[in-house]
């Protein structure tokens, strides 16, 4: 049996970010025109809130301010500084959040027919807001542990590609799936250079209830695309492992969804996962998250010799 070593580092750029998520940025995508306008409401529901936050914040200042010129510019507010840009901006901001503190008020048919559209712009806003906030929280958002490597090892006597799986928040999660891929590149016999990707079978690649952890299992057996690969020639052939986990969620009623990708120097090989579960004073289960990514060596032939 070799000794345990660690796959070499490929130097192909990656196509999936460890999550699982595609690494390709609209830059990338030379020749194609694409506008983040043109399909703003998927932008806004992908973006972080930060993001999200500050768009609004900006347009809530902006859409004031314009206000706040139109209001100093025509006038009609009672009890407005007459060319005051501040007292203007705040009686636009009570009119766009329909406050109405009745201080100030539009006087004059240029005030009013602003201050009109203004309580439009408002309405149309807030709904528009509310919508997205709403699809933002609503999304279904998987706790599912991966862990930081795979192995691969013998088991039974056949070397097994493994790694694993968790459900962070220990909830009821039924049909649960996984799917794994091989991506790898190959030339055909003309010479051209393309991504293959290719199913690994998984010994068990269905679980009725996921609650604990979950150790996926793919024998390399001599129907497998893994079958004779070396740490080399995994790095070599720019090989890329994505993992693809679902599962209803009962506590949510939804499908959730996670993803996970391993390349050439996140595999371990001739290494086995640290066991997780212990069984507690009152017999009951725990996981032990702190040693989830830990590996540990298997024995070579000869100190399995010499231990007997």
């Amino acid at each position: 049996m070799p000794s345990p070593v660690q796959t070499p580092p490929s130097t192909a750029p990656r196509i999936f970010q460890r999550d699982g998520r595609p690494l390709l940025r609209a830059r990338d995508l030379v020749g194609l025109r694409r506008s983040t306008l043109s399909d703003f409401y998927y932008f806004l529901i992908a973006a972080k809130w930060r993001v999200v936050l500050a768009i609004y914040g900006a347009a809530y200042l902006l859409a004031n301010a314009l206000f706040a010129l139109v209001y100093t510019w025509t006038g009609g507010v009672a009890n407005a500084r007459p060319g005051s840009f501040a007292d203007a901006f705040f009686f636009s901001a009570e009119t766009l959040g329909t406050i109405g503190y009745g201080v100030m008020a539009p006087q004059s048919l240029q005030a009013h027919l602003a201050a009109t559209l203004e309580n439009m712009v408002g309405l149309l806003g807030l709904a528009t807001f509310t919508g997205i906030t709403f699809a933002k929280f609503s999304r279904p958002k998987a706790r599912v542990i991966f862990s930081d490597v795979a192995t691969v090892a013998p088991r039974n006597g056949l070397p097994t590609l493994s790694f694993r799986v968790a459900n962070e928040r220990v909830n009821h999660v039924v049909q649960a799936r996984l799917q794994v891929t091989l991506v790898r590149s190959e030339v055909t016999t003309e010479g051209e250079r393309f991504r293959r990707m290719v199913d690994l079978t998984l010994a068990r690649g269905e679980s009725p209830a996921f609650v604990l952890t979950w150790l996926a299992l793919h024998p390399i057996d001599a129907e497998s695309p893994l079958h004779g690969v070396t740490p080399e020639s995994f790095a070599e052939g720019m090989m890329e492992i994505l993992v693809i986990f679902t599962g209803w969620d009962e506590t949510l009623a939804q499908t959730i969804y996670a993803r996970q990708s391993y390349v050439a120097s996140e595999l371990r090989w001739n290494h086995r996962f640290r066991d997780v579960i212990r069984l507690g004073s009152d017999g009951s289960r725990e996981i032990d998250y702190a040693r989830f990514h830990e590996t540990e060596a298997l024995p070579t032939e000869p100190a399995r010799a010499a231990s007997g």
